[in-house]
């Protein structure tokens, strides 16, 4: 029996999603504007990076060829590998949003079909009835910030007042959210979970995706910096997931990073932690090393999106991507005869787009393992293909969404 590892590069979209005009997002591209700033210089940052956007281990995954099927043309400035040694392809997202839980639920066989409640990008965007029934059950005087925003905007906007008040920091943003920052030493860790886990629940009648835990230490604007210690209070997946189903057949499902507040700890049976990008694939390494038959490690790399996409940061994207492209041969390293490693995405994170939130677009589906033989898996029609593969693989039975691909 054979393992699988699926590694989501959150927010690294390869753009041509064929439904984008929908979303406001018609010629979104994170890898191919990525890859043309850097052709052009604009992704340079002393003392991090410079030149055209250099991935070689992903380029002979078939990063490029996705790239082509998906808009049909090479990012810019890129070189072509000498050989290709993965499949490859590039899939459309069917859920109805581009958040991070519909695009981790149909990669993992369950796409959302029904529509989030969202809030209006107004001030004073929270009804002020949630407002007061959250001060109420939460025993607090009031709150800050009460609109849509960038977190790291927002803490320096507010922060200072926080601190002197000790009122939270509420904002959202066009996702299906209702994030709280806090600072860790004057507001507590643990009285911000608190306070998360009073408005998870007002708010699952409003069918709000996520209520996140953003804690932030500091003492002024300038010095004001988010922590490892953020938490995601999800709304379960409606229907079985793969996680589900795994764990039913008595397998392992080994979640790294934020994949199990992503799933409310449905279908997660360990836990791998860790602070930012690298940090995750060494966790993700150390779980690889664990799983035994038949099990799967599932990671998120945040890192992508929460510290570079959102930011709008092309030379920090450009540097992370190019800092895990170098880990890839680590991954490697640690596969046996019959595992697969998947590389994806859940939706897209264009830092060169207007805004600050997600893009809708086409994510890459890499597909590599010893024994492998590399070539084309085409367009997929949705993400629930990476998890109906993942499942055929391990041996379990065909799921309700989704086609194998091996």
């Amino acid at each position: 029996m054979a393992r699988a590892f699926l590694y989501v590069l959150d927010s690294f979209g390869i753009g041509g999603a064929p439904d984008a005009k929908a979303y406001g997002d018609l010629g979104a591209d994170t890898l191919g504007h990525i890859a043309e700033f850097c052709a052009a210089g604009l992704g340079d940052r002393a003392g991090l990076r410079s030149g055209p956007l250099k991935l070689p281990n992903l380029s002979a995954l078939g990063l490029l060829e996705a790239a082509k099927l998906a808009t049909r043309h090479y990012p810019a400035g890129m070189e072509q590998p000498e050989r290709l040694l993965g499949r490859y392809g590039a899939a459309s997202e069917v859920s109805r949003g581009k958040d991070t839980p519909s695009g981790h639920w149909e990669i993992a066989g369950t796409p959302v079909m029904f529509d989030w409640g969202y809030f209006p990008d107004q001030p004073d965007c929270f009804p002020q009835e949630l407002l007061d029934a959250i001060y109420r059950e939460a025993g607090i005087s009031g709150s800050l910030g009460n609109c849509h925003a960038s977190g790291t905007e927002i803490i320096k906007r507010f922060g200072q007042e926080h601190v002197w008040t000790r009122r939270p920091i509420f904002y959202t943003s066009a996702d299906s959210v209702f994030q709280i920052a806090a600072h860790e030493y004057h507001f507590g860790l643990e009285r911000l979970l608190k306070l998360c886990e009073v408005v998870r629940e007002l708010t699952y009648d409003l069918n709000i995706g996520r209520v996140i835990a953003r804690p932030f230490i500091g003492e002024t604007a300038e010095t004001f910096k988010r922590t490892g210690n953020r938490r995601d209070f999800s709304i379960a997946p409606p229907e079985e997931t793969l996680l589900d189903r795994l764990t039913a057949a008595g397998r392992n499902v080994l979640a790294v990073g934020k994949i199990s507040d992503i799933f409310a700890g449905k279908g997660v049976t360990r836990l791998f932690k860790g602070d930012g990008n690298d940090a995750l694939v060494t966790a993700s390494l150390k779980a690889m090393d664990e799983a035994g038959e038949g099990d799967l490690v599932f990671t998120n790399l945040v890192d992508f999106d929460m510290v570079y996409g959102h930011r709008r940061d092309v030379a920090g994207y450009a540097a992370a991507l190019e800092a895990f492209d170098a880990r890839i041969e680590e991954i490697a390293a640690r596969m046996r005869q019959g595992d697969i490693a998947v590389l994806t995405a859940d939706h897209g994170c264009d830092p060169t787009w207007r805004g600050s939130d997600h893009t809708r677009e086409r994510v890459p589906v890499l597909v590599f393992g010893p024994g492998l033989q590399p070539g084309s898996l085409g367009l997929r029609d949705t993400y629930a293909d990476i998890g109906e593969s993942i499942a055929h693989h391990l041996g379990l039975g065909p799921g309700k969404y989704g086609a194998s691909f091996l």
